[in-house]
């Protein structure tokens, strides 16, 4: 007990009491806090609020100027090669969304599965209908891919290994 009250005696407990009221550093009129560098909470809020956007800005600035910049690097020169790699960049990217399917809907029904989907090892999602490989005509070979696995997980017993028993 002696110690404890000679710490409080010395202040070396690290909590000092306040003074008396702060004012809001922003001169608004209403009390501020320490914690919040001076300001009351409404000053607080707005200058929290500035800062995150000023950060978000200077985010999106240095990602926009970085997209441009690989975008500038990896464009062809379209008059050297006549302009025919520009086509064909054209229709690869037009055939890439016409294959791009919706994740989140059967490939069979088109039904929309959410997160109930299924997706198969031929790489397309289904629904619960669906889902078995002879429902939905699968590209993948089941069997092909059974017979390679047992034959790497047994490979095969060879006469020497008996001769020697």
């Amino acid at each position: 007990m002696e110690q404890e009250s000679w710490k409080t005696d010395k202040g070396e407990t690290g909590c000092q009491p306040p003074e008396g009221p702060i004012l809001c550093a922003n001169n608004c009129g209403f009390f501020g806090s320490a914690s919040s560098m001076n300001l009351c909470s409404q000053c607080y809020r707005s200058h929290v609020f500035k800062q995150t956007k000023t950060v978000e800005a200077a985010a999106l600035l240095a990602s926009k100027q970085a997209d441009l910049q690989s975008e500038v690097t990896s464009c062809p020169l379209t008059e050297a090669t006549g302009g025919e790699e520009s086509t064909t960049s054209a229709s690869s990217s037009s055939s890439a969304e016409v294959t791009h399917q919706q994740p989140n809907r059967c490939f069979t029904c088109k039904k929309r599965v959410g997160l109930t989907g299924f997706k198969c090892r031929c790489g397309n999602q289904f629904c619960a209908l669906h889902r078995h490989h002879d429902k939905h005509n699968c590209s993948y070979d089941y069997r092909s891919a059974a017979r390679d696995a047992i034959a790497k997980a047994n490979p095969a017993i060879r006469t020497e290994k008996l001769d020697k028993l």
